[in-house]
């Protein structure tokens, strides 16, 4: 059951319009990593889940998430309003303007229509929360550059609480993930083959002309790692003597 409340989670103030600048805020309203995605990957997460404590987190985030939706949908109306009279203004984004008469739509900022493609969903708990983890960190990210190209106050700050609220839900995500007690690399139910779990294939190797060159980390060594060197170089080098063995047998 949901109720919609007439006052939004946090009251938005946007001093000048910025058509173009609305253009942008769409992008976290029909857009990958924007706030309708995560309200419909939460929830529907929410209601395949048989565990009554993740059930009511993903459905508290998932409802909230239609709350950030309504903030940012109301700020990008505020700066695309001029859309609507302004030739000049209509122009930074005619989708908008001329098929949706200056309002909001499920779109992102450059036009492509939201899809259900955007959401994660598995079926499996923790796997669906370590893609919630992500799905919160990437928001984040994108309203940390939204406000990095805002000069309106009032848009920064309603800005800065929805991107606040990205590192409450992550923390939520994470901690949820932990009481599980499972090991991060338990995944599903069938365990991985031992002998090549253990393998770190080096598939990128020499050096550019810019600096790059074959490194070494905690990623691909230590203990329980096998460093195995450029498996498919090393294969196709075989390969190439077979056919040179090959050729010269011929030629005698």
């Amino acid at each position: 059951m949901y109720h919609h409340v007439k006052k939004l989670m946090y009251t938005v103030r946007v001093g000048t319009p910025d058509p173009r600048f609305g253009n942008m805020l769409l992008e976290q309203f029909g857009g990958a990593n924007g706030e309708l995605a995560a309200a419909m990957q939460y929830s529907i997460q929410g209601i395949n889940c048989e565990d009554s404590g993740l059930k009511d987190l993903l459905m508290d985030i998932g409802t909230e998430e239609l709350s950030h939706l309504e903030i940012i949908g109301t700020l990008a109306r505020m700066h695309l309003k001029p859309t609507k009279t302004l030739r000049q203004a209509a122009e930074a984004d005619p989708l908008i303007a001329i098929a949706g008469g200056g309002g909001v739509n499920l779109y992102n900022s450059q036009g492509s229509a939201w899809t259900a493609d955007y959401l994660k969903i598995t079926g499996e708990p923790d796997v669906d929360l370590r893609s919630n983890i992500a799905a919160e960190a990437r928001a984040k990210i994108v309203y940390e550059r939204l406000i990095n190209f805002c000069d309106d106050a009032g848009s920064k700050d309603a800005l800065q609480f929805l991107m606040t609220r990205e590192i409450t839900h992550l923390k939520a995500f994470m901690t949820a993930l932990d009481s599980m007690g499972k090991d991060p690399l338990s995944i599903g139910q069938i365990p991985p083959t031992s002998g090549i779990v253990e393998q770190f294939y080096n598939d990128s190797t020499g050096e550019s002309e810019y600096g790059d060159k074959d490194m070494r980390g905690p990623w691909n060594q230590g203990p329980d790692i096998k460093y195995v060197e450029a498996p498919a170089k090393m294969e196709a080098q075989v390969t190439q003597q077979q056919i040179i063995s090959e050729i010269n047998k011929a030629s005698r």
